[in-house]
């Protein structure tokens, strides 16, 4: 799929094995992600998630290439569940953009994309996470439409990170 942002055409694809450094370097390439991502070349535990990831149908890796380039990322997983008459709910997360390709728009294309997905997929709604320190992303995510309906939690489980 071709996005065309600022006159430029992106390709939007599912996101390969042979990516997986560029995307580490995306998920790195900002203050939380500095904390919590490794980009020093260990990719064993981002192979692992990425088998996984590509090997389930109702999780959809995408990335956005101009040209050579790796410029964006967000992940859209399908999650069926019983709450909502039974709705069917698209989840967004880890999504990035280039900071060389940030201002230009990729990013509410992206986003516009994958709640299109999930509608043409027969989603109820589309939800995401970000981080309470975000204020800039929550003010993104606003503009395109999306309401901070409810409070999340996390529990840090031994061993993981």
């Amino acid at each position: 799929m071709t996005l065309t942002v600022d006159g430029t055409p992106i390709e939007l694809r599912r996101a390969t094995a042979a990516d997986l450094p560029a995307l580490v370097g995306l998920l790195a390439d900002d203050p939380l992600g500095a904390t919590r991502e490794s980009a020093d070349g260990d990719l064993s535990p981002y192979r692992r998630a990425f088998a996984l990831l590509d090997a389930d149908p109702a999780h959809l890796l995408v990335t956005a290439v101009d040209g050579d380039a790796l410029v964006g990322t967000l992940q859209l997983t399908f999650l069926p569940g019983l709450a909502r008459r039974g709705a069917l709910r698209g989840q967004i997360e880890a999504v990035r953009v280039a900071a060389g390709a940030r201002g230009h728009g990729l990013g509410a294309a992206m986003i516009g994309w994958a709640v299109e997905e999930a509608r043409r997929r027969g989603c109820g709604l589309v939800q995401l996470t970000t981080d309470k320190s975000r204020a800039d992303a929550h003010r993104f995510y606003e503009e395109l439409g999306f309401v901070a309906s409810h409070e999340g939690m996390k529990l840090q489980l031994a061993g993981s990170s």
